[in-house]
């Protein structure tokens, strides 16, 4: 009585969708589960995030769970989460994606997670970095290390969404810095962000991390564009 008194008053919504919720669904209802364009990338050994790196940063294993597409439901998804303090979209995500990555050989040869950082500023005006929980649940489901300590945002930036790629080349020793090296020697790094496109940001953050001794990386998203 009480559960159904607190959906009365805040009901629960799909945050895909927005429609109402039924009590035994969470997050993202049944329909829209079933509609979210899944790659299904690491199951079948797809190399198309790879290829988006291929020539700039040797990448060991790649994978996004989604499509992100125009105005669909993934694309509310991530706006949700970035932009509406949606952090539970970012908990459920990383719970799907480590469930189906713990049962795949190559990415249990993993030890650390790792998020694409955000700014200072840009964290502190938003309360949270996006890929967080979406991290740390991939890094439980491993049963691993999740690391936010290593790689660091220096230069605040615009969108990366609006620059163009020439704009964002060769940028990475002025965005991203590398601390507690150490740490990450000797190591495989799972690198995790929100989506890929051109690929420029990881390509920026793969090079910083590179400077550590003998690693390998390899990449996990929400969705690739």
């Amino acid at each position: 009585m009480f559960k159904s008194i607190i959906n009365l008053c805040f009901p629960k919504v799909c945050y895909a969708c927005l429609n109402l919720l039924n009590d035994n669904t969470d997050t993202i209802c049944i329909n829209c589960r079933h509609d979210l364009p899944v790659t299904n990338f690491h199951f079948d050994n797809n190399d198309t995030v790879k290829k988006v790196l291929y020539g700039r940063a040797k990448v060991e294993n790649g994978t996004a769970l989604f499509r992100f597409e125009k105005k669909g439901l993934v694309q509310q998804l991530i706006h949700g989460l970035k932009y509406k303090g949606y952090e539970n979209i970012g908990f459920f995500l990383g719970n799907w994606l480590g469930g189906e990555l713990k049962t795949i050989k190559n990415y249990n040869a993993i030890d650390i997670v790792i998020p694409v950082p955000l700014h200072k500023s840009k964290l502190k005006k938003r309360g949270y970095n996006q890929v967080e929980k979406f991290g740390q649940q991939i890094a439980k489901s491993l049963d691993i290390v999740y690391k936010d300590d290593v790689l660091i945002k220096i230069t605040n930036t615009k969108s990366q969404v609006i620059k163009k790629r020439l704009a964002r080349w060769n940028y990475s020793d002025t965005l991203f810095a590398l601390q507690n090296e150490t740490s990450i020697e000797n190591k495989h790094i799972l690198l995790v962000d929100d989506l890929i496109t051109t690929g420029a940001t990881l390509e920026a953050c793969i090079t910083v991390l590179n400077k550590a001794k003998n690693i390998k990386i390899s990449i996990a998203t929400m969705a690739i564009a």
